[in-house]
C-alpha cells in the first residue's frame, strides 16, 4: 500500500505541475475575473480568437510592440492560429505566404556592403517597429514598450493581468490621485498611473468573421494570441504530459501486480 500512496502522490504532483504556468511577483493592480480557453489541464488555444488577436496586434499594437522571438512561419505550426492540415510545412501555406508579404525586412549587406530592404519570407522573424531600444524609448516618452513574445509568461497572472490592463482605463482618477501630464489612470497597473494611452477603442478593427469588436472582445482575442506567442508548444506539452502520466499509471499497476505475485507466499 505504501507503493500505491507514493505513486498517487507523484500522479497528483505531476497533474498540478502540468496545469501550472510560470509567474513572477504580483503586479499589484486590480485584476478582473476572466476565463481563457487555454487555461487548465485540458485547455487549448481558441484558434478563431487567436486569429482575431493577431489582427488586433497588427492593427493596434505592432507599431510599438515587437514580437522578436516569433518567426512568421510559426503562425502555421501545429497548434498555431493559422495551422492548415493541408500544408503541414508552414512555409508552403498560402496563408502564411500572404502574411509574410505584408512585411518588409532589412537584409544585407549586399555586394557593395550596403543594407537593403526586401519582402519578408515565412522564415523571417517579425520585424521590430523600431531600429533599436533607444529609438523605441525616444518615441514613447522614455519608456521601452515590452516585447509581446514572452509578455504573458513574464507577468504574474499574465492573461488576467494584460486583459485587465487593456480594459480598465478610466477618464478620471479617484479623488486624491493626480494624473501627471502624459500619464493615464488605470487601476490594473501598479500605482494606477501608466504612460501608455488606451490602445483599444470600440470598433477599432473590423473582424472578417463578423464578431463585434468591443474593447473586451479585442482584449480577450489579443491576449489569446499573446498567450500562444509566449507558449506555442503548450498543447503539444499537455498532450505529452497526459500520455506520460497514463503510461506511468499503467506501469505502476503492473509493478504492483508483480510485487503482489512475487511476495504472495511470504508472510509479513
Amino acid at each position: 500500500m505504501r507503493l500505491l500512496k507514493i505513486i498517487a502522490t507523484l500522479f497528483v504532483a505531476a497533474s498540478l505541475s502540468l496545469g501550472a504556468s510560470a509567474v513572477s511577483a504580483s503586479e499589484g493592480g486590480e485584476l478582473k475575473a476572466s476565463h481563457f480557453s487555454f487555461e487548465g489541464l485540458f485547455g487549448t488555444y481558441d484558434k478563431a480568437a487567436a486569429q482575431r488577436g493577431f489582427q488586433v496586434y497588427q492593427e493596434a499594437c505592432s507599431s510599438c510592440h515587437a514580437m522578436s522571438l516569433v518567426a512568421i512561419r510559426n503562425l502555421g505550426d501545429p497548434g498555431a492560429p493559422f495551422y492548415d492540415e493541408e500544408h503541414p510545412n508552414a512555409s508552403e501555406s498560402p496563408v502564411i505566404k500572404a502574411i509574410a508579404a505584408m512585411f518588409t525586412v532589412t537584409d544585407g549587406p549586399d555586394n557593395e556592403g550596403d543594407m537593403f530592404e526586401r519582402p519578408a519570407k515565412p522564415s523571417d522573424y517579425f520585424p521590430a517597429p523600431f531600429a533599436n531600444d533607444q529609438a523605441a524609448r525616444a518615441s514613447n516618452g522614455g519608456a521601452l514598450p515590452p516585447d509581446f513574445s514572452m509578455l504573458v509568461r513574464a507577468r504574474a497572472h499574465g492573461p488576467q493581468y494584460i486583459y485587465s490592463l487593456l480594459t480598465s482605463y478610466e477618464d478620471e482618477a479617484p479623488e486624491g490621485v493626480e494624473i501627471r501630464p502624459g500619464m493615464n489612470y488605470n487601476p490594473a497597473f501598479n500605482g494606477g498611473l501608466i504612460g501608455m494611452p488606451p490602445p483599444l477603442f470600440e470598433e477599432l478593427v473590423e473582424y472578417s468573421d463578423g464578431t463585434h469588436a468591443s474593447v473586451e472582445q479585442m482584449a480577450h482575442d489579443v491576449v489569446t494570441f499573446m498567450a500562444w506567442a509566449s507558449d506555442p508548444k503548450m498543447e503539444v506539452r499537455k498532450r505529452m504530459g497526459w500520455m506520460v502520466m497514463i503510461y506511468l499509471f499503467i506501469f505502476a499497476l503492473l509493478m504492483y501486480g508483480s510485487y503482489k505475485a512475487v511476495w504472495r507466499d511470504v508472510k509479513h
